[in-house]
């Protein structure tokens, strides 16, 4: 939980508000790739069997060409330049919803250099899984990636993962929550882990182990007095689904989820709402659940390629090698925060402990949200902010400049054994390498004053794939080539 403070000058507005220019704003600018994904073995995208019988059975998903994919581009353009007939297409929410259709028709594409939902202006809902592989077959691993990014292709341009069909004996090709709809700008980010490349007794399944990077190998060190849940962290693979509507995040989730049945199983699941950071110039500062503004200073996607690249991307020069170039590292730490302890404390010990003033957010050396800490400034015979204070450990001039791009989120989950609000961060910071750019922050977690209020309950690190090309059949592909 960092609070990296220093930025540029910031203009107002949320995500869904951005002019981002890779943002795709209306229905009929949309991609005229956008086919279907992945229908099981032996079945049209339309529902019939190759001799043009209606579907019987439902067998397991079978792989899905990108040229058949393709292939239905008209047609689904064409559905979306109707309005989404029949109900499928990208129309607005129905008033009352609290949505407006702007919000909801916004999409980012989907391939590219890197990810999208990294640098993409960081959405209000979150939805984020791990799986684990229940097959050793490099083929069905590979075959499973092919099917993910047909399906999430085409969700994140506001379509089912399939075309609707009528057949009445078949189960539908998508599971249907958000049919009319939109995309909502929905991203949908893939990463793996270290069990992908070796299991725990050291079995390397896919033929990869030797492409295992050092800091998967490593991992995030133990720290002080938490105590970490191993079932709310590793996996295979993880899966992040954000977007401004937590019902299209639900969905992303459950289709691919449901694409993968007989080859992954879902190992944990964490839902997030209101975002605690920015990925934008444009973005306001966020507030956490304990009401301060926190993170000013952290990578923005409007910072110059040389400090995106020094600080947040993989370079092929790296240990991991070329297939990695373009991703990131995504580090997360779930944070259960003492929400009752917090709110008696008095405003002065809150600002205190944090470093900042609560309302404005400006540091207590003076100044507005912006100014840069002065932690040599004095204030009654004492530092006007505290050496072990929140923005005094983690800012960047007392961290050799390290910074980080954080999309955390906030999370609440009913109540604990005492009545309590089980209720905190689930921060998330991306990195170059961990090694360098999130450990050395983290460890100084445990001389932080905002310690006392904080229990770490999970952890994890996992290498986000390099992005989609748009030859590329699926995502992480460079990995197996």
């Amino acid at each position: 939980m960092t609070d990296s403070d220093r930025s540029a000058g910031r203009g107002a507005g949320d995500a869904e508000e951005s002019q981002d220019p890779t943002a795709t704003p209306a229905v009929d600018e949309s991609p005229a790739k956008s086919g279907a994904g992945g229908p099981p073995a032996g079945v049209t995208p339309h529902g019939h069997d190759s001799a043009g019988h209606g579907r019987g059975e439902r067998e397991k998903p079978h792989g899905f060409s990108r040229r058949q994919f393709l292939g239905l581009a008209g047609l689904g353009t064409l559905a979306l330049g109707l309005g989404g007939a029949g109900g499928y297409g990208l129309a607005s929410r129905k008033a009352g919803d609290g949505m407006s259709g702007a919000v909801m028709k916004k999409s980012y594409p989907f391939r590219g250099e890197h990810q999208q939902g990294i640098i993409t202006p960081a959405q209000q809902q979150m939805h984020t899984a791990a799986f684990d592989l229940t097959t050793d077959s490099r083929d069905d691993l590979i075959q499973l990636l092919t099917d993910w990014t047909l399906a999430a292709e085409r969700m994140t341009m506001g379509e089912p993962i399939q075309d609707p069909s009528t057949d009445k004996g078949a189960p539908p090709g998508d599971t249907g929550e958000t049919y009319g709809s939109g995309p909502a700008s929905l991203t949908i980010t893939f990463g793996v882990g270290k069990s992908l490349f070796r299991t725990d007794d050291g079995t390397d399944r896919f033929s990869i182990g030797d492409r295992m990077p050092v800091a998967l190998e490593n991992g995030i060190p133990k720290m002080a007095a938490e105590k970490l849940d191993p079932a709310r962290g590793g996996g295979d693979l993880i899966i992040e689904a954000c977007s401004e509507d937590s019902m299209v995040n639900l969905h992303a989730l459950h289709d691919l989820t449901r694409v993968a049945f007989g080859r992954a199983t879902m190992r944990w699941t964490q839902l997030g709402y209101g975002r605690t950071s920015s990925t934008s110039k444009d973005q306001e500062t966020p507030r956490n659940l304990f009401g301060f503004k926190d993170g000013t200073d952290n990578i923005k996607a409007e910072e110059p390629e040389e400090e995106l690249n020094k600080r947040l991307w993989i370079q092929s020069t790296d240990d991991q090698g070329s297939w990695a170039a373009g991703g990131t590292y995504l580090c997360f730490r779930k944070i259960k925060m003492m929400m009752e302890v917090w709110d008696e404390l008095a405003l002065g010990e809150q600002e205190r402990t944090i470093g900042r003033d609560k309302l404005e957010g400006a540091p207590l050396s003076g100044g507005e949200e912006f100014t840069d800490p002065d932690f040599q400034k004095q204030s009654g015979g004492a530092p006007a902010i505290e050496a072990d204070s929140h923005v005094a450990l983690m800012h960047p001039d007392n961290n050799s400049g390290r910074r980080m791009l954080r999309r955390g989120y906030n999370y609440l989950e009913g109540v604990d054994y005492l009545g309590r609000l089980d209720a905190g961060l689930f921060f998330i910071a991306l990195v170059r390498d961990p090694a360098d750019g999130f450990i050395p922050v983290l460890s100084k977690m445990s001389q932080d004053l905002l310690t006392d209020y904080l229990q770490h309950v999970a952890s994890s690190v996992y290498l986000v794939l390099p992005g989609v090309g748009e030859n590329d059949t699926y995502v992480g592909q460079k990995l197996f080539s």
